[in-house]
């Protein structure tokens, strides 16, 4: 997605939210657009030093309640950032359980809806209704692993 799509779609979710898209949150934007994979705070700031951590803060926020960002939950103490699905397209995480760093990867379109029907199997059985899915795999990365 371009960045001018993307900037009308994340005015339009920020819109539906009765925020504004300002220009800290566009350059947030960019920022974890131009990041490769899921971000933590300190990196945002390092890759626009113009974001002031608490701005990053308390916008990351706002774009989390938005549905523009998803924060990721990792075993260190740094929350990670992305773009919502809904603007980047699905994807799932490989989690490194040592160091928490993040790495996106997507399945084969066969291998997503077999397993879109086992999970929507899986839901009907026990009397639930699935919106979407997400698969984090947990593990060791190459780094940690040589350590």
């Amino acid at each position: 997605m371009s960045l001018n799509d993307l900037d009308d779609e994340v005015a339009a979710l920020l819109d539906d939210a009765d925020q504004r898209y300002t220009s800290s949150r566009r350059r947030l934007i960019s920022a974890l657009q131009a990041g490769d994979g899921p971000l933590t705070i300190t990196q945002i700031v390092a890759t626009d030093a113009s974001l002031p951590q608490s701005t990053v803060y308390r916008n990351l926020t706002i774009l989390e309640e938005a549905g523009v960002v998803t924060r990721i939950v990792t075993s260190d103490d740094f929350a990670r950032y992305e773009l919502a699905e809904k603007l980047t397209g699905h994807h799932h995480h490989l989690i490194c359980t040592a160091c928490g760093d993040v790495v996106d990867f997507s399945l084969d379109a066969a291998v997503e809806a077999t397993l879109d029907k086992a999970l929507d199997g899986a839901a009907v059985s026990a009397g639930f209704t699935a919106d979407s899915h997400r698969l984090d795999l947990l593990g060791t990365c190459r780094d940690c692993a040589k350590a």
